[in-house]
């Protein structure tokens, strides 16, 4: 996990994989849509290769990048612990909004009379 968090915290490589969230992208494409020059590109997609995060099939001359779904998996997975911890917080907040607002209109009731 550790190796794919490293992977995406770098802004060029976190940008490559939104793009190829969209379709798989040959390195020319990639270069193109980053303004960035092939080497630099090339070394990115290698660190998310070896981090799991993408996967090449060559097309000819090209090389076409995907993102590898069981890595994004396996990141989800990670991430759901916290995710589980912070929808339970919100839901305490919303029950302590709502007390609240009672609270609030009973008080308020309670002068109109």
């Amino acid at each position: 996990m550790q190796e794919i968090l490293s992977a995406l915290a770098e802004p060029n490589r976190l940008q490559i994989v939104e793009l190829l969230r969209r379709k798989p992208l040959a390195v020319g494409e990639i270069v193109e849509r980053l303004g960035l020059r092939q080497p630099q590109v090339s070394k990115h997609l290698r660190v998310l290769s070896d981090a799991g995060l993408v996967e090449v099939r060559p097309l000819g001359q090209q090389r076409i990048y995907r993102l590898r779904a069981q890595a994004l998996k396996e990141l989800d997975g990670w991430l759901d612990p916290y995710r589980r911890t912070w929808n339970e917080r919100f839901d305490q907040l919303d029950d302590v909004l709502r007390d609240l607002k009672g609270k609030d209109k009973e008080r308020k009731d309670g002068r109109r009379k």
